[in-house]
């Protein structure tokens, strides 16, 4: 059995019972089923690797189409509002993958050890699962239901994972994730004021402050890291929580609009139309 195989055989027999759910099978690391094509689903992407063994996904940003299938895997670098969905997935041959959460205070202490590369700036990237990546994320899941082994070796095996990450294809997006002062952390400040503060005003001269560059220099970087404007990052999360909104509570489309920061209703209606496709009341009917 090669190591494609065996992943999918663990992440089947640890995601018993979680058909179309995900579960976390360790701190910091999941795994999913899903045994059809899935509509499309907003969320919020998290720094984190998921790699595919089974079936293909499609992850927008803003727009922006990133697919992936077996034997591939996703780097996410930021908080990132996406759109998701099986593409590709059956009973006889479900999508399946397995995350595993990108933490700067785990990954900072491999720097040292790496050389120093150009910078790389991006917010999802796409690439080839190497042997040298998939041994350690197997014998992690093979022992993710043995306590005294997650206890003593899962440690081990999770700085593995993140060492072949940083020497491999993606290693300087990576890297930019520990390093504490680097850009992507300037700009992760950034955007968890914007996630809080998503139904005020935004000016983006205050951002710039916030995250210790000049403007114009902050807008490009955020630009180069997200592929949006603050502006338009805001915009998709104040969306993102209007959806979530109007399908958990008994508000109208008036009152959705002034809690995630619109006085005017009607422009509320329009972006949200442009976001989604339907109107507010629409979405609403179908959820």
């Amino acid at each position: 059995m090669d190591l494609l195989d065996e992943l999918r055989t663990l992440i089947i027999r640890h995601a018993v019972g979680q058909r179309g759910h995900s579960k976390e099978l360790l701190d910091g690391v999941q795994i999913s089923r899903v045994d059809e094509p899935t509509g499309p689903s907003a969320g919020v992407a998290q720094p984190s690797v998921a790699i595919v063994a089974s079936g293909i996904k499609q992850t927008l940003l803003n727009g922006v189409s990133y697919e992936y299938q077996a034997g591939q895997f996703l780097v996410a670098s930021l908080d990132l509002p996406v759109i998701g969905q099986a593409l590709k997935a059956s009973p006889d041959e479900p999508f399946l993958v397995v995350s595993l959460r990108l933490d700067p205070v785990e990954i900072a202490p491999l720097l040292l050890e790496t050389p120093a590369r150009p910078p790389q700036y991006g917010g999802l990237v796409v690439s080839d699962a190497t042997p040298e990546l998939l041994d350690p994320v197997v014998r992690l899941l093979r022992i993710a239901d043995r306590p005294d082994d997650v206890r003593v070796l899962a440690p081990g095996i999770r700085r593995e994972i993140l060492w072949r990450l940083l020497t491999g294809e993606q290693g300087a997006l990576v890297r930019q994730i520990g390093l504490a002062d680097g850009m992507l952390a300037h700009i992760s400040e950034a955007i968890r004021w914007i996630r809080r503060h998503h139904n005020e005003p935004l000016l983006v001269a205050d951002l710039a402050e916030l995250a210790g560059m000049s403007p114009s220099t902050f807008h490009r970087h955020f630009l180069a890291a997200t592929s949006m404007t603050p502006i338009q990052f805001q915009k998709q999360i104040r969306m993102q929580e209007a959806r979530i909104l109007l399908r958990t509570q008994a508000l109208t489309a008036a009152e959705v609009a002034f809690q995630v920061g619109y006085t005017s209703p009607a422009h509320f209606t329009r972006t949200y139309r442009q976001a989604f496709g339907v109107t507010p009341g629409e979405d609403r009917a179908s959820s």
